[in-house]
């Protein structure tokens, strides 16, 4: 599919779904990487992950057109058009649009990181402190007692 037919292919979906004309410009963008398309405010074009198209297939592009051009109407009516928005969520159930687009699946799913777990204690008190960042001890003391605080031990979560 080219730049032109989804062009066509985004006003037919406007007429039939919203009832208006969409006035701007729709095309591909291959630089999209972690969203389906979006809705641009400062020139109301609509831009689409050709990725979508080409692994999940033609009602799954319907499906993100449709969610971009409801953020259009919106916008251009003054009404919430963000995703948080009442309007928004009221406008997505009555034209049928999903509210997140499915993930694709060539796409790896991140590692999760291993989260580091510090262990500092007082000399004076005893009073242990676990943290997820480092902390200088030469310029920090306890919160209890001002005593100094030394490195017990560090381990990782899984």
């Amino acid at each position: 599919m080219k730049d032109s037919e989804l062009q066509l292919m985004v006003e037919k979906i406007s007429m039939e779904y919203f009832g208006k004309p969409f006035k701007h410009k729709a095309s591909f963008n291959s630089r999209l990487r972690s969203t389906g398309g979006r809705y641009l405010l400062g020139t109301h074009n609509i831009e689409i992950n050709k990725k979508y198209l080409e692994q999940l297939g033609e009602q799954e592009l319907i499906g993100i057109i449709k969610h971009e051009l409801v953020h259009y109407h919106l916008h251009l009516e003054g009404k919430g058009y963000k995703h948080r928005d009442l309007d928004f969520k009221t406008l997505l159930k009555k034209v049928g649009a999903p509210r997140f687009c499915n993930q694709l699946p060539d796409v790896p799913k991140r590692k999760r990181k291993a989260k580091k777990i510090l262990l500092y204690k007082c000399t004076k008190c005893s009073l242990p402190y676990q943290r997820r960042r480092s902390i200088d001890t030469s310029r920090y003391v306890c919160g209890n007692c001002k005593g100094k605080l030394e490195k017990v031990k560090e381990y990782l979560l899984e």
